[in-house]
């Protein structure tokens, strides 16, 4: 008898504390990246996670998505192999109640991605990669969205800063052998006709070239007077510390494309970076900035991973699109008022006006336009001592 009584006050202890205790906590929305993590000199894909996951604490400190379920990052690596890309996507959107996957620096991925997304119907989050591609493609209706730079915008900037800063008229271009390098061929082709610009010569290169110093020297001879490299932090490093190698007399300003800002560029390069004129282009920068939402991700990166300061923050495009991509993904979901990746797709290119760490954004993204980011927002900095990349005056 005693135990049955024991017995029945335990089951009505947990019926009372079921009944009138907390709620079952709420199950999360997921949201995926899928990045280059196991990429040796890689900071592009912690720099993205960085922005996600602050954005993401702000997200659920304020209660969350759909009346207080909470976001959940998924991660996975994709080394940078494109077909590992692929079967990550595939593998991320099986997953139940995911609503979007987020990229990472290599545009190749993108592209090689786009059947996929298109055939399952899964947003992709564009952070980072810069071919136009990525967003410019016939998929309709088009679940790509990018907050970042494109090639076409690059282009004439780089271009008319070589011209105005280093009085280049004639430049020569190294190229990497991908979908990033081939959508910048059409990009600076086009920029340079309009600049009126001189390219005296294209030079290509495959990833793991050993050497850059015959493309560099091939392209020198033609007279050119700037090089425009296109390409990531192992490349920029290896082509700087050749040029380093040269007379000085022999060494010619190189303007670059930001790949080189998603990796330990500056470790790599070490002492030659300060023999080099580089310039590198750029979307946002956390020096100079006051506001208050710069301030609370500053604060947050300080706190979360040690970052001593504006100018020390690692890839900092990365930090910022991510965290700006990760709010508006967030109020996309509240807008389709469910986890349905199609009306997800659907809310984002209606969402309102955002004020943003980047930006603020009157209309992030249309049905016609999927990049929340403008021309008006490139501009070019210069690497430092210690790693420091600051932006460049006009």
């Amino acid at each position: 008898m005693d135990l049955w009584k024991r017995l029945f006050s335990t089951f009505a202890g947990l019926f009372i504390v079921t009944a009138c205790g907390a709620a079952p906590p709420a199950s999360p929305v997921l949201v995926g990246l899928d990045a280059e993590f196991g990429h040796r000199t890689s900071t592009s894909a912690q720099a993205i996670q960085r922005g996600m996951e602050i954005a993401i604490a702000e997200i659920n400190a304020a209660g969350g998505v759909l009346g207080g379920r909470p976001l959940k990052l998924v991660t996975r690596d994709n080394r940078s192999i494109t077909a590992r890309g692929v079967d990550n996507l595939r593998e991320l959107a099986k997953l139940p109640d995911l609503v979007a996957v987020f990229g990472g620096k290599f545009s190749p991925i993108y592209v090689e991605s786009l059947p996929v997304v298109h055939e399952l119907g899964v947003p992709l989050m564009d952070p980072w990669g810069a071919a136009d591609i990525i967003t410019d493609h016939d998929y309709r209706p088009s679940y790509t969205f990018r907050l970042s730079l494109k090639d076409s915008w690059a282009a004439p900037v780089m271009l008319r800063f070589a011209k105005k800063t280093y009085g280049a008229e004639r430049i020569g271009v190294l190229l990497p052998n991908t979908a990033w390098g081939r959508s910048n061929e059409s990009a600076i082709a086009a920029a340079a006709a309009e600049l009126g610009v001189e390219l005296i010569g294209e030079r290509w290169y495959n990833w793991g070239n050993p050497s850059f110093l015959r493309h560099y020297l091939e392209l020198s001879r033609r007279d050119a007077q700037a090089i425009l490299l296109v390409g990531n932090e192992p490349e920029g490093a290896l082509l700087v510390k050749e040029m380093a190698g040269l007379p000085e007399s022999d060494r010619l300003p190189v303007v670059s494309h930001w790949g080189v800002t998603g990796g330990a560029f500056a470790t790599l390069a070490g002492d030659a970076l300060q023999e080099i004129e580089l310039a590198v282009v750029q979307t946002y920068s956390f020096v100079g900035r006051s506001d208050p939402i710069a301030k609370r991700v500053l604060q947050a990166l300080r706190e979360r991973y040690g970052v001593a300061g504006p100018a020390s923050v690692p890839s900092p495009v990365g930090v910022a699109h991510a965290y700006d991509l990760t709010h508006l993904l967030a109020r996309a979901v509240n807008l389709a008022g469910s986890t349905d990746r199609a009306a997800i797709r659907h809310a984002l290119e209606h969402l309102g006006p955002y004020q943003g760490l980047v930006r603020h954004y009157e209309r992030p993204f249309t049905p016609e336009r999927h990049d929340a980011l403008s021309q008006e927002d490139v501009f070019m900095a210069y690497y430092k001592e210690d790693d420091q990349l600051i932006p460049a005056r006009d």
